[in-house]
């Protein structure tokens, strides 16, 4: 699964090299993804993880991911190192070698 708010930053990665968005619905979909509306329960959420975060330069969407995953209590996958040192109470796995 995916927080739409992360799908906007991945379709907006794959448009700044020239992919239109028909193509990166293709993408995406082939991904066969859940793709989990940013609700008022997300965005209060993301919003708590501020304070627990703060220091350690996560984006919104950074702290939609983690909060999607802790709401799910599913690991959250990352390729972003310094996730390893967050203590936020969930699972959160690197998807590169340390």
């Amino acid at each position: 699964m995916v927080s739409a708010v992360n799908l906007a930053e991945v379709g907006a990665r794959l448009a700044d090299h020239g992919i239109p968005e028909p193509e990166i619905r293709k993408i995406v979909g082939a991904v066969g993804l859940e793709i989990v509306t940013f609700d008022e329960s997300q965005a209060y959420a993301s919003a708590s993880l501020q304070s627990r975060t703060r220091g350690k330069g996560l984006s919104l969407g950074d702290r939609a991911c983690l909060a999607l995953a802790l709401a799910r209590a599913v690991p959250a996958l990352t390729a972003d190192r310094i996730w390893a040192e967050l203590d936020i109470g969930g699972d959160i796995r690197l998807i590169r070698g340390i």
